[in-house]
């Protein structure tokens, strides 16, 4: 309780804007937010890495058009996928979290505990007509058929590194010297270091008959490519080095270890560039969203959200099932629903917490239903996502910070229980 009062008088407790950017040839504005111009200024920094321009967005945008089976003509060649027109404006709403102690994964991160929850994006050619980026649920599928799918950029030079276990990197050829720190820091981040040393090794070894000491020393080639013309999850790479037009594709096959120092022993089956990354998601991130209807449940069984959300024709059955899906109008119901979502949503912060007896009463949740499920008959719940609590009716807590609500903090403010 001190420590929450202490951070909320400091004004360090999460806070939620609704806010719309706009990014228009690589310029970003912020339409609602805090007014502070200091931390407005970092809240644009931020936004303007998570929402690139130039060839970075052009890239990203092909990819996509592909992945949304966008466009009447074939795309074959590269000289087809460099003629899909690319909007050069990009609007997008959603929720501005500031103070959070972690970020999610479904938001984009900008950086000091902020991050945007979007809930549209939309892209122009002429600033007046909208076009919204949802991917379907074949998208995958269309972007893997493709041909240049599979293809990566153009080789421009391969290295060969020696890691060894207690730091050092030997290179057999010397890289640019603006690239050495990033290459060697991509070797280093693979291997890892003291049990992540030694899973490495089990890993890539595959085999029962393993060494009883983990590997001296790793032997593993880089390939440096430039970046695929069509990123997939079938071409890329292990890292991306450098920045702009000067960036690198970095690709790593491991070729051996060292028990003694001496003898180098081959790894054996390990298929070339099969090696994971997070680059293909943390672009569908950046690019996508989930287009959806913000809805609040109330305890005593209303549903409500904006005017005109919702189909008249699927309103009352939508509302009888997110009732039937949350236990709204029902007490008993709802209480143990509420009482679940509060204890697998804080289980980090307060394991506990299901086990006790003075949990205040949720009065009204809000949350996110899908767009494409308001005319599928299965239960809504496997497809709405909660975002926030009150537990007056008034102040909503925000469930994506992470950060325990004072109300649910042993000897905070509460109500009647659960």
């Amino acid at each position: 309780m001190g420590e929450a009062k202490r951070r909320k008088e400091l004004g360090l407790m999460p806070v939620t804007f609704p806010v719309e950017v706009r990014a228009v040839n690589g310029e970003v504005t912020l339409t609602g937010g805090p007014d502070d111009p200091a931390v407005r200024e970092r809240l644009l920094e931020g936004l303007r890495s998570a929402l690139p321009g130039g060839a970075t967005w052009e890239r990203g945008y092909r990819q996509l058009h592909l992945m949304m089976d966008r466009g009447a003509g074939p795309v074959a060649t590269p000289e087809d996928l460099a003629a899909i027109p690319v909007p050069p404006q990009r609007r997008l709403t959603g929720d501005l979290v500031l103070n959070a102690r972690s970020t999610p994964e479904d938001v984009l991160p900008l950086g000091e505990g902020a991050s945007l929850r979007v809930r549209t994006s939309e892209t122009s050619h002429d600033g007046e007509t909208w076009e919204p980026l949802s991917l379907p649920d074949d998208g995958m599928e269309h972007l893997l058929r493709h041909p240049l799918a599979r293809e990566r950029g153009s080789l421009l030079g391969t290295l060969t590194a020696e890691h060894w276990r207690e730091g050092r990197i030997d290179l057999d050829a010397e890289p640019p010297e603006a690239l050495l720190e990033s290459l060697e820091e991509v070797v280093r981040e693979w291997h890892g270091e003291g049990d992540e040393w030694w899973a490495r090794h089990l890993d890539l070894l595959e085999t029962e008959g393993v060494e009883d000491a983990p590997p001296r020393a790793f032997r593993v080639r880089l390939d440096l490519h430039g970046l695929p013309l069509l990123p997939s999850p079938a071409n890329q790479p292990h890292a991306v080095v450098g920045g702009g037009e000067e960036a690198l594709a970095v690709y790593l096959t491991p070729l051996a270890y060292t028990l003694g120092g001496e003898d180098w022993l081959p790894y054996s089956d390990v298929e070339e560039g099969a090696l994971e990354s997070s680059n293909f998601g943390d672009l569908l991130t950046q690019m996508l969203d989930v287009q959806t209807v913000p809805v609040t449940v109330w305890a005593d069984g209303r549903v409500e959200w904006p005017e005109g959300d919702v189909p008249e024709e699927q309103a009352e059955r939508v509302r009888g099932d997110l009732r039937s899906a949350t236990g709204a109008g029902d007490p008993a119901a709802w209480a143990e629903w509420t009482r679940t979502l509060l204890a697998e949503t804080f289980v980090d912060e307060a394991p506990g917490l299901s086990e006790r007896g003075d949990l205040p009463a949720v009065q009204g949740v809000r949350l996110d239903l899908p767009t494409d499920s308001l005319t599928d008959p299965d239960d809504p719940a496997q497809y709405f996502i909660e975002s926030e609590v009150t537990f007056d009716g008034q102040t909503w807590r925000d469930l994506y910070a992470e950060e325990l609500p004072e109300e649910l903090r042993e000897g905070g403010a509460g109500g009647a229980a659960n």
